[in-house]
């Protein structure tokens, strides 16, 4: 009983770090679930619980993203270690946040050794010590692993950012799952969702402000939410019995989403229609 109290104490703190390597709560879920299932199968006494459940499950995300298309990883040796290690905690900060923002795409980029070590050390503030042994190699090639990843997030370039139907359909994804940390990424300082007349009336909100408001409203909704082209936009729209009730019209800027209009005017939702993830042609965008 007390190791069962002690790993639900741990849970939240290892979903965050398989959602962060991942991205993908439903999978980092799972993945802590089976570390659960490692430690309750073994029957072993663990004298450091919270440093075992880190390692079991980040070598579990590991194996995921091995299993996937993999990124062959470069012989550590044969490398120069692109400027070393970040001399301020703050920057390391900012690279992870930009990572988050631009929907994983630069981590999707990283070998797996290289994201794992990123994420543990400049994420969530791991020794090279600590994540040497999770990567079973040496705290020196661990050092290596992390800013050889740096220097190509450093490196990523304006193109680099996600589509905006990337942005939307990632947010959609969150909102379902009731993936918060994850909409919160997504989501601009100053957020808002705004209601036209016709959807208020429909029974949606008025005026939402602020990325933890508009991600509360989200978190573990639009599960009816079908992707749509709204005004040529990638978007979504509510649909029940087949009849389309309210669209979602985003606003993507910089890979992220600045703003939600929840509008209902006739017009408009006879003209949405189905897409299935790249943009129309000479389809409009906007911000």
């Amino acid at each position: 009983m007390e190791q069962t109290a002690a790993f639900e104490d741990e849970r939240p703190r290892l979903v965050r770090l398989a959602a962060r390597i991942l991205a993908d709560g439903g999978e980092a879920e799972d993945v802590v679930q089976q570390a659960w299932l490692r430690l309750h199968g073994s029957g072993q006494k663990v004298r450091d619980l919270p440093a075992w459940l880190t390692t079991v499950t980040t070598r579990l995300c590991l194996d995921r993203l091995r299993a996937k298309v993999p990124v062959p990883e470069d012989p550590l040796d044969l490398l120069d270690d692109p400027g070393g290690e970040a001399d301020d905690p703050a920057d390391r900060v900012a690279l992870a946040d930009t990572v988050g923002v631009a929907l994983q795409l630069v981590l999707d980029r990283l070998s797996p050794g290289e994201r794992v070590a990123f994420v543990l050390h400049d994420s969530f503030g791991y020794d090279f010590a600590t994540v040497a042994t999770i990567l079973d190699t040496s705290p020196a090639a661990a050092r290596k692993l992390a800013s050889r990843a740096r220097a190509k997030v450093v490196r990523a370039t304006p193109e680099d950012a996600p589509a905006a139907w990337e942005v939307v359909d990632a947010f959609l994804t969150a909102a379902r799952g009731g993936d918060l940390r994850r909409l919160l990424d997504l989501l601009a300082p100053e957020a808002v969702v705004v209601g036209d007349r016709a959807a208020v009336a429909a029974g949606t909100p008025e005026r939402i402000t602020g990325r933890e408001a508009v991600a509360a409203m989200f978190d573990g909704a639009a599960k009816a939410a079908l992707p749509m082209y709204v005004d040529g936009r990638p978007g979504a729209a509510w649909v029940h019995r087949g009849e389309t009730r309210v669209a979602f019209d985003f606003t993507v800027v910089d890979g992220r989403v600045a703003r939600i209009d929840l509008r209902a005017e006739p017009e408009l939702l006879a003209s949405v229609r189905p897409r299935r993830g790249a943009a129309p042609a000479g389809g409009g965008t906007r911000g």
